[in-house]
């Protein structure tokens, strides 16, 4: 009889890859549990890591590549499916030229260390230039300002929170969502030390977040105004001589300018738009300069609005006028196996614009603005005729749901690639089903220099591939061999791990070493703080750019927006999104574990203050609407939003019915309300505006899950 297996893995649900013990039978996995002698993570590991065991087992899932038969799917073989594709995208291109293909990337891809290289072989071969991915819905703000501010896309700051005596918060729950950009298992637990050894721990948010009771203080301001708090604390440090001179001049250029920038924004001009008093904005920055050692962080409440670089540019521009950039206890550069920054470097070449149908547009690490990609295949002279999908599902993610669905509609050919049939797939001519975590080797390359404390670890495939499924860097290379009619070889096949392996030997390791290792772990050393002016800028002057020239347009715009939010009336609504624990994207909608009785659906989120002045009750129904879109959902108090401001979850609307626990509790895509086409996105970044969005609601008719709701009660 055998015996139980043990092996060892980490999760790659989120960045910080934490260590998981999987326990096998009978070559099935039985159980997961947190890896407790990881040397890192430490046992750790949420429970939506551990919920992918369910994901994993989900008889939903897709098993086998699928054709569209009229409003069917019919199972067909791999051999017939590459062909398929080969041949679709090789007539489109031969009928309409090579513009005549896009492809979309989405966030699982992120943690999938082996998808990236042949995904960019595949778009090399079929010479495509319309590239999209699920970074521009929540993080190109970073890496457009990253670049223009250090001279490299993969430079990040990290804050030292073991060290640091004051942390201020923007847009970021670390309790729910843990720490985008800051790799690090256990985020509250790190925030609760700092905290029992007396560091401020200040929150800024429209909402008080589960991460603030009890850790911090909050500054409850109005969504989308980061740009002008950050500026008017500037402006008082300074006014008030609050400058850190010998960092500046040491480590900065271009500092006048961002005096000259900033100090159009004081505190008393901006506090309406804010949500805080002058008085309440200049003591924040006051408090933020006097801390002996002050650490800065802003995650996606903040990158989603209509200015994320600005303020991601601006933030550090707090750290570095006060001295604590590059320093301990403020913010510092995490290093990994491999030396990212020089990797992102610009090599002093400015973005490259290009001319196109919606005005001048850029690329931001090779993705053009995803809210642009139902306009290049709905109004585009030249337009999009077929679309390859990969574990991305941009109807329920991207803006303006209704858009999207017409553009996949129009399509000619429609690929997606995807552990689960999805809103997207079901518009798919071909669906190709992928391996998820469980089925492929990897190793954590996501939280490449972000890492609060560097590792890097192997992990071999716990089972084999179930059914006909492949991890997503085989399905793209048997695509490139059809589409390049060439016959399907297994021998051609690319070592995944290539590139990989040459990246680690600059940590003196291997996949061949790690792999061979008891613990898959090796745990790199942390540089100094300093070494981030001594060997990581990448500018050409190795000084950081306190006001780059390329975003000049960027801070143009500063000024229309905020005029727009000054002249906005009273009682306007505006929509955020709110994360929970028991949603994490589209995939985690099937799971059944998260189905609790308060988390069926997703409705609106509402102070009882806004509720009442509109006749409301708690869980009554409501119309949601404004230019882009409308829904219907019911309502829910929620006393820790500013009053003017409602919320809602995104990840549900997925109308299907071949995802049963989703179809169960649909819930509704919040997504129809957001903006897409030109002027929807931030034109540096390529970052969608995603929140602080205007809404207006009314009552509306019990929906039929809502009196259902009501009857059980």
């Amino acid at each position: 009889m055998d015996q139980p297996e043990t092996k060892r893995t980490f999760c790659r649900v989120c960045e910080p890859s934490c260590g998981l013990i999987a326990t096998l039978e009978h070559g099935e996995i039985k159980s997961i549990l947190p890896d407790k002698e990881h040397p890192v993570t430490k046992g750790f590991a949420c429970h939506k890591g551990l919920a992918v065991l369910d994901i994993h087992k989900d008889p939903d899932r897709l098993r086998w590549p699928l054709r569209k038969n009229g409003d069917t799917f019919e199972r067909i073989s791999w051999e017939a499916a590459a062909a398929t594709v080969g041949e679709q995208l090789r007539g489109l291109q031969a009928r309409y030229g090579n513009n005549a293909l896009g492809v979309y990337s989405g966030n699982p891809l992120a943690f999938n260390s082996t998808a990236g290289p042949a995904i960019s072989s595949f778009v090399s071969a079929i010479g495509s230039r319309r590239n999209f991915s699920s970074g521009t819905q929540d993080c190109a703000n970073k890496f457009a300002a990253s670049e223009a501010v250090f001279g490299s896309s993969t430079i990040h700051p990290v804050p030292d929170i073991q060290q640091t005596d004051l942390m201020l918060i923007l847009g970021a729950n670390p309790r729910v969502s843990h720490m985008s950009f800051v790799s690090i298992a256990d985020p509250v637990a790190e925030l609760r030390a700092a905290k029992k050894r007396g560091a401020r721990l200040i929150f800024v948010d429209p909402r008080q977040n589960e991460s603030v009771t009890g850790l911090g203080e909050l500054r409850q301001v109005k969504p989308d105004s980061d740009v002008y708090l950050l500026s008017a604390m500037l402006a008082h440090c300074f006014q008030e001589g609050l400058i850190d001179q010998a960092a500046t001049r040491a480590h900065g250029e271009n500092l006048g300018a961002l005096e000259a920038f900033v100090t159009q924004y004081p505190a008393e001009r901006v506090a309406s738009v804010v949500g805080l008093t002058a008085g309440e904005i200049r003591t924040l920055a006051s408090d933020f300069a006097a801390a002996d050692k002050a650490s800065i962080y802003m995650s996606t409440g903040v990158n989603m609005g209509r200015q994320g670089a600005v303020a991601y540019w601006l933030i550090y521009m707090l750290s570095l006028v006060t001295g604590n950039l590059g320093r301990a206890g403020g913010n510092r550069y995490a290093n990994g196996f491999y030396p990212a920054a020089k990797a992102g470097a610009t090599r002093g070449q400015p973005p490259r614009y290009q001319d196109s149908s919606f005005g001048k547009l850029r690329t931001v690490r090779g993705s053009l603005p995803g809210n642009l990609m139902a306009d290049m295949i709905l109004d585009d002279p030249d337009p999009i005729r077929g679309l390859i999908v990969i574990s991305g599902n941009p109807l329920l993610s991207i803006g303006n749901s209704a858009r999207m669905q017409a553009a996949l509609e129009q399509l000619e050919f429609l690929v997606v690639i995807d552990i689960y049939p999805s809103a997207t797939s079901d518009f798919a001519d071909i669906t190709l089903p992928a391996t998820d975590m469980f089925e492929r080797a990897d190793i954590n390359l996501a939280g490449l220099g972000l890492q609060h404390k560097p590792f890097v670890q192997f992990t071999e495939a716990l089972v084999a591939p179930g059914f006909e499924r492949k991890p997503e860097w085989e399905i793209m290379a048997r695509l490139e061999q059809a589409y390049l009619n060439e016959p399907e070889n297994d021998t051609e096949l690319p070592d995944p791990f290539a590139r990989l392996d040459h990246m680690l030997g600059a940590s003196d390791t291997s996949i061949s070493a790690l792999s061979a290792a008891l613990m898959p772990v090796k745990v790199l050393e942390t540089t100094a703080p300093e070494s981030l002016f001594e060997s990581v800028i990448q500018t050409d002057t190795g000084l950081v750019d306190c006001c780059p020239e390329t975003m000049a347009a960027a801070r143009d715009r500063c000024e229309a927006i905020f005029k727009s939010l000054s002249a906005e009336a009273t009682g306007q609504l505006k929509l955020i999104s709110r994360r929970t624990n028991y949603m994490l994207n589209s995939w985690f909608h099937n799971v059944e574990q998260l189905k609790r009785p308060k988390h069926l659906d997703n409705p609106l989120y509402i102070h009882p203050s806004d509720a009442q002045s509109r006749q409301l009750q708690d869980g009554s129904t409501v119309k949601l609407f404004n230019e882009f879109g409308a829904l219907t959902t019911r309502i829910a108090f929620d006393e820790t939003l500013r009053p003017g401001v409602v919320a809602m979850t995104h990840g549900w609307g997925n109308q299907g019915q071949r995802m049963k626990t989703a179809a169960k509790h649909a819930g509704t895509n919040a997504n129809v309300l957001l903006p897409s086409g030109p002027g929807s996105f931030e034109p540096f970044s390529n970052q969608s505006f995603m929140t602080g969005i205007a809404v207006d609601l009314q009552p509306a008719k019990p929906l039929a899950a809502d009196s259902a709701r009501r009857d059980t009660q």
